[in-house]
């Protein structure tokens, strides 16, 4: 087990800032560390275990956050090595913690369409044949690993690779997208927030979307009109039936994770996603 006077997160931001204490916060994943310097300043040191995941996130950092302008935190060091980096800390309210009906939380998922929009419009290349074949394939290697753990039937594998076709042959818009969007990631506050850049890399625009349309907006459809109000524009019917697609990714590889780290939320989750597509 690491002690505080080895956490390389300790020791990256002593180095960068100086002198700082912990702040304690339960509600953090072990791999975060919530920080404050001298002058009261919040900080956010994280640690990889994968160095593709860091650099990754590093890239999203120093390439793409300025798109966001000004909305995600600021980069202030990193250590390859170790894989850890240290961000700043922004002001506000997890989204996923407001009260559900109230007005912040429509408000949220208006912001969060508005500021997504940014990034998307900056980084966009319209009908791309590039991003579908390799959806396809990604699909093709979760449904493998499904059949292999026994958690799909025959139909659900004829469903999902009906899917697989579609992606496989569909001209879409590429962006750059942050795949994890979604309101434990934003923060509410005087602006808009965002945290968590580790997934973001070049992919199809709508997918996106793909998340909140199946963990968020199935429940609530009054959240799905106020993003699409701060984004700008509604998918359009084929935009929409391809982020079906984009839903089949979502339920086979729930499903995988779920059985493979014992987790009966996601596992569900995978199963009701799975049920709703066609």
């Amino acid at each position: 087990m690491i002690t505080a006077s080895v956490d390389p997160r300790l020791e990256l931001a002593r180095h960068t800032l100086g002198a700082v204490r912990v702040l304690p916060d339960p509600g953090l994943p072990p791999r975060l560390l919530q920080l404050i310097d001298g002058r009261g300043r919040r900080y956010f040191a994280k640690q990889h275990t994968a160095r593709t995941r860091y650099a990754q996130e590093v890239k999203a950092y120093g390439t793409w956050a300025r798109h966001l302008a000004g909305h995600a935190p600021e980069l202030v060091g990193w250590h390859d090595s170790t894989h850890t980096l240290l961000v700043t800390a922004l002001d506000g309210t997890r989204a996923d913690a407001v009260a559900p009906g109230s007005p912040d939380e429509e408000r949220a998922h208006h912001e969060a369409g508005r500021i997504l929009r940014l990034l998307h419009q900056v980084t966009l290349i319209p009908r791309s044949g590039a991003v579908g074949p390799e959806l396809a394939h990604r699909l093709a290697h979760w449904i493998g690993r499904a059949e292999q753990a026994g958690l799909i039937t025959a139909d659900e594998r004829g469903l999902l690779s009906a899917h697989q076709e579609v992606l496989a042959n569909t001209l879409m818009d590429s962006a750059v997208c942050h795949l994890d969007y979604q309101p434990r990631n934003w923060i509410l506050g005087e602006s808009f927030g965002l945290y968590d850049l580790e997934h973001m890399r070049r992919d199809a625009r709508i997918r996106d979307f793909a998340r909140l349309e199946f963990r968020r907006w199935q429940a609530i459809p009054p959240l799905r009109n106020a993003f699409y109000a701060g984004y700008g524009r509604h998918p359009t019917d084929t935009e929409q039936r391809l982020l079906e697609s984009f839903g089949a990714i979502e339920a086979i590889t729930a499903l995988v994770r779920g059985h493979e780290q014992d987790d009966l939320a996601l596992l569900a989750h995978g199963r009701t996603v799975l049920a709703r597509l066609h």
